[in-house]
């Protein structure tokens, strides 16, 4: 084998010409031969026996020469790649130029590089972090879950109905005096307060009593899903037939005890107060993080071949149907397309954006710690990896045959170059707004901390 030519065709793109020797090519033709020949069956020759003469004189000698190429040039492209140092980020293209005994054969391949990024700042990046102060309001809005959870239903037949409560009607609508399609229920449940049904429908129930008939008079929003009804005044004929509500416990020690770990409302209050703050603490400092790692793709620049996206993609992909059938048992992502009327195209150009994001990301990443000259010892790669088996409870060694260890160190580089951008990152809130209102991932993040 020898390289005829490398030549860079465009960013990123290299066409990369080759030779396979005609004693090289004769070996792969004879291994081909021999593999096949058992299935080789020409008449006045038992099968599996005919010459391999035989079979080219009659098929011609080029017969072997596609499967004898086909199993040559991988070894031979990966010894080009090698020893050329090309970086690939894809299957080569391979053409098939010439092939003949006497000549031997020449490829082309066609190679797709990994892309050169420039990052114009990592280091002294600016970011606001502000942790959100604890409330007693925050503090009231988790006891309150708590209180849901442990409501009880109680029928009520001693007054009218109240917002929050929830009732048990009978109704039917009419437009112009018409009944109309899918405008009747009966006994149907319905939350006070819910906005489940079309505006002003819910607060003409409130102070009825179990046993009224009355009118609700409504109209249809000029944005409603049935366009035949949209902008349209209706009546609902609704009968009351009945009304629960939810009676919540007291709030005292006994309650504390029922609910947490703790004997006294103030301990359990305490422990609710620790618990958002340091979810807040939390939030924060993910954000901060985000911010940092927005400016540094923000500051890098290059071009990126779209195969990289569309691995990315892929991947994303891959990950959101593994969570379809993680949370939803045998869901398949055709069916969960089919439900939500979704395309696969629409799917893809939703996860686009931050796909991008995470790809330039990487990349700068990378190109940092070749700037730095940040770099992995083989004793740190071997730590990782005894602590990645531990974590997957499988033996070190069955880890390393599994994995491809050179991408393992890779990974491990990126993580340094992450800790090095965020250790020299500046805390800035000279132009941050405040945050005024809890986020739901902070209330979230401390209900599942307290289960």
């Amino acid at each position: 084998m020898s390289l005829v030519s490398d030549v860079k065709t465009d960013v990123n793109m290299r066409e990369v010409t080759f030779s396979i020797t005609p004693e090289d090519l004769e070996a792969a033709c004879e291994r081909v031969y021999q593999r096949q020949k058992k299935d080789i069956a020409v008449k006045g020759f038992r099968k599996g026996k005919v010459p391999r003469k035989m079979v080219e004189k009659l098929y011609g000698e080029e017969v072997f020469f596609e499967d004898a190429v086909n199993q040559i040039i991988p070894g031979e492209l990966d010894t080009i790649i090698r020893e050329n140092d090309i970086n690939i980020i894809d299957r080569p293209s391979v053409e098939l130029v010439s092939c003949s005994k006497a000549e031997g054969a020449v490829c082309k391949a066609t190679l797709i590089t990994k892309p050169e990024v420039t990052v114009s700042a990592y280091k002294g990046i600016h970011a606001p972090m502000q942790v959100r102060e604890v409330t007693e309001q925050d503090i009231d809005q988790q006891i309150d879950m708590l209180r849901q959870r442990q409501a009880r239903v109680i029928d009520i037949d001693d007054r009218a109905a109240q917002l929050g409560d929830e009732v048990k009607i009978n109704f039917e609508g009419f437009i112009d005096d018409e009944a109309f399609e899918g405008g009747k229920g009966e006994g149907y449940p319905l939350r006070l307060g819910s906005g489940q049904f079309i505006p002003g429908f819910e607060d003409q129930i409130v102070g009825k009593s179990i046993g009224d008939k009355f009118d609700v008079n409504v109209t249809f929003p000029e944005d409603y899903s049935e366009e035949r009804y949209a902008g349209k005044a209706a009546v609902f004929k609704t009968e009351l037939l009945g009304i629960t509500a939810q009676e919540l416990p007291e709030v005292d020690d006994e309650f504390a005890k029922d609910v947490s770990e703790f004997d006294t409302v103030a301990e359990m209050r305490e422990d609710i107060k620790k618990r958002l703050t340091d979810a807040a603490e939390q939030s924060a400092q993910t954000a901060f993080e985000n911010a940092i790692f927005d400016t540094v793709v923000a500051g890098t620049d290059g071009v990126i071949p779209q195969v990289l996206y569309d691995r990315r993609i892929d991947q994303r992909i891959r990950e959101f149907e593994n969570q379809l059938q993680s949370q939803y048992g045998d869901l398949k992502l055709s069916e969960y397309l089919q439900l939500t009327g979704m395309t696969m195209e629409q799917l893809r150009d939703e996860y686009e954006p931050q796909a991008k994001k995470e790809v330039m990301l990487r990349l700068a990443l990378e190109k940092i710690a070749d700037t730095e000259d940040i770099q992995v010892s083989d004793e740190e790669l071997e730590e990782g990896l005894s602590e990645f088996a531990a974590q997957m409870k499988a033996p070190l060694e069955l880890v390393k045959s599994r994995i491809p260890v050179e991408d393992y160190r890779t990974d491990m580089r990126v993580q340094k170059v992450v800790e090095l951008i965020k250790s020299n990152a500046i805390v800035d809130n000279s132009t941050a707004e405040n945050a005024q209102e809890a986020p739901a991932e902070e209330a979230k993040a401390a209900e599942e901390s307290a289960e």
